[in-house]
């Protein structure tokens, strides 16, 4: 963990709390000197359009993400993952735990997980076919990809007939799993190589999908 820089007497109303910033460290693979960084950044966020320390969901797709504003369910989903009171805003906490899951330490199991969640999103539990041509239809729009409808029924039947080795129809949390293990690329947008050192890095903060046209025909 990272030293606790010293606080000064006259401390501003929404300067993070010394003991915040060390609990949160403890659950996270952040240091306390990043988390206090991650509070700066967070800071900016969320008065981008309100000024209440809060941010929105149209602060997150500004800010965290090349949208610009459009409606798109793949931002929708990760909105509502890193919103885990289910309260239509992000606070601090929620921030740093979901973007610790993003953190080169961070174990590939938690990175899976998180994914399969971001894919289920009736949240039954599996990934049905209809979930994933919606999800991969908002991955391409995200990645600015023009892929005929033929093409995507290709990448979903393919997906299908890698991931779901029991034949039921849908995927569940292990046969996820054992497919990611196998197709690297559906994890490449889990891992954001500067947050391994926030502190040195203040950048424009961008989590979009990289997926490519070659990682869909691989």
């Amino acid at each position: 963990m990272g030293c606790v820089p010293t606080k000064h007497a006259g401390r501003s109303l929404h300067s993070l709390d010394t003991r915040e910033a060390v609990a949160l460290a403890a659950e996270t693979y952040f240091t306390v000197n990043e988390v206090e960084a991650l509070h700066d950044l967070f800071r900016k966020i969320s008065n981008l359009i309100i000024k209440n320390n809060l941010i929105s969901k149209e602060e997150f797709h500004v800010a965290l993400f090349r949208n610009k504003k459009k409606k798109n369910l793949f931002v929708d989903r990760v909105f509502d993952l890193f919103d885990q009171k289910r309260n239509g805003v992000i606070e601090f906490g929620e921030f740093v735990r979901s973007l610790s899951v993003f953190h080169p330490d961070a174990p590939e199991e938690q990175k899976v997980a998180f994914a399969f969640k971001l894919y289920d999103l009736r949240q039954t539990g599996f990934i049905e076919r209809n979930e994933l041509k919606e999800m991969v239809l908002a991955l391409l729009d995200e990645s600015d990809l023009d892929i005929t409808t033929d093409a995507v029924e290709m990448i979903v039947d393919r997906t299908f007939d890698q991931a779901d080795t029991k034949g039921d129809g849908r995927i569940d949390q292990e046969e996820w799993t054992a497919f990611a293990k196998d197709n690297p690329y559906v994890l490449r947008n889990m891992t954001l190589p500067y947050l391994k050192d926030i502190t040195m890095v203040f950048p424009s903060f961008v989590v979009y999908s990289e997926i490519s046209e070659a990682d869909m025909a691989a």
